[in-house]
């Protein structure tokens, strides 16, 4: 698999890079911090794993291991304008996955979140939510983005609820190369909204948004 290399474009758009030098961004049980080449390991044992590449979307990797190490060396020495990548941790500093957002999009103010949990002994139990949260809670306070989305299998309904309980509302169907998606997005008027109201609250009118 060939991979595109990203670019240094970031010394003029600051306002979109995360925290820097060692600076992390704490959740309630996760913490975000920026990638490093020692997340080599773990990262290439996910994308090899066929259940999560079927999760998202995608096929396992084949390279071998001392590629792939040398492809996240190369990933590690370049910024990418477009993209902007950070590790979940958990709180003692457990490598549990990794999450980002790209396609930064400028002139809409909006850009895509993706993140995945690869350590299977964290599912289920909100690592995955308050990443999103954390992340989302970041792009809003810190940067110019006004609206972030993403696109997640149709069947994939525990993601899909996930996603719900960090405040994305389902907008629409997406047909992505013969596979069902759906569309969940927030905007910052929410995001803020969302803020103001207690937990409890926040999660039914994440759900009552739905359509």
């Amino acid at each position: 698999m060939m991979f595109k290399k990203a670019y240094n474009r970031l010394k003029n758009h600051p306002e979109q890079r995360p925290p820097t030098g060692g600076v992390t961004l704490i959740g309630e049980k996760v913490i975000l911090r920026e990638k490093k080449l020692n997340d080599a390991l773990e990262d290439y044992t996910w994308r090899r794993d066929p259940e999560l590449s079927k999760l998202d979307a995608t096929r396992p990797i084949s390279m071998s291991f001392a590629d792939y190490h040398r492809y996240a060396r190369e990933e590690l020495r370049y910024d990418s304008y477009f993209s902007v990548r950070l590790a979940v941790d958990t709180e003692d500093g457990v490598h549990i996955g990794n999450c980002m957002y790209y396609d930064i999009n400028d002139k809409r103010q909006e850009a895509e979140l993706g993140i995945m949990i690869g350590n299977r002994d964290y599912w289920g139990q909100g690592y995955g939510s308050d990443a999103v949260k954390t992340l989302i809670d970041y792009v809003f306070t810190y940067t110019q983005l006004t609206k972030i989305y993403l696109h997640t299998l149709k069947e994939n309904y525990r993601a899909r609820k996930s996603f719900s309980k960090s405040g994305l509302t389902e907008i629409r169907q997406v047909k992505r190369s013969g596979k069902d998606f759906i569309r969940m997005e927030i905007t910052k008027d929410a995001w803020l909204d969302l803020e103001k109201q207690p937990e409890s609250i926040q999660a039914e009118e994440s759900m009552a948004r739905k359509p």
